[in-house]
């Protein structure tokens, strides 16, 4: 019985600590995912409007703000647009995170840009992970597009 409580609290001590970002300070230069030589990245407003307009962009350098981060793992990051919305960055293969301490930050992202339906269950899960209040998270009703990333890397630049 005791070697069974003592494995319990080790997988249940393991489990605790993966659930959590990476620790860092998201300092200038720091990289995340695959590595990538920052080349000719391209402001992240210029890519929704034409994502909106009917683009692809299958290989992207994207430069923006970071203003949200998953606080639960670090597994999925959301930018600033010029209109007040937000895209949402998820990491490919769930390879890599970001830290908590990349808000407020200015990164390039390299990945693939695409526009997503997203699902009323899907934002809410969003929400939560973001430790929405229970209001905010009731009064999403619909469905909304939005701009989706796949990142392959990430690299700290302000």
């Amino acid at each position: 019985m005791k070697r069974i409580f003592t494995l319990a609290l080790t997988i249940g001590s393991f489990l605790l600590a993966q659930a959590q970002p990476p620790a860092g300070d998201a300092k200038v230069g720091d990289s995340y995912g695959s590595k990538f030589k920052v080349e000719e990245a391209l402001n992240v407003n210029d890519v929704a409007k034409k994502l909106m307009g009917g683009s692809e962009f299958p290989q992207v350098q994207i430069t923006a703000k970071v203003v949200d981060v998953c606080a639960k793992k670090g597994c999925w990051l959301t930018l600033e647009l010029a209109n007040g919305e937000t895209a949402t960055v998820k990491m490919k293969d769930y390879g890599f995170f970001l830290p908590v301490a990349a808000i407020g930050k200015q990164v390039v992202i390299n990945g693939e840009a695409t526009l997503k339906t997203v699902s009323v269950a899907e934002q809410k899960h969003y929400a939560e992970d973001a430790k929405k209040s229970q209001a905010e998270i009731d009064a999403i009703k619909e469905a909304k597009k939005e701009m989706r990333i796949l990142a392959s890397g990430i690299v700290v630049t302000q």
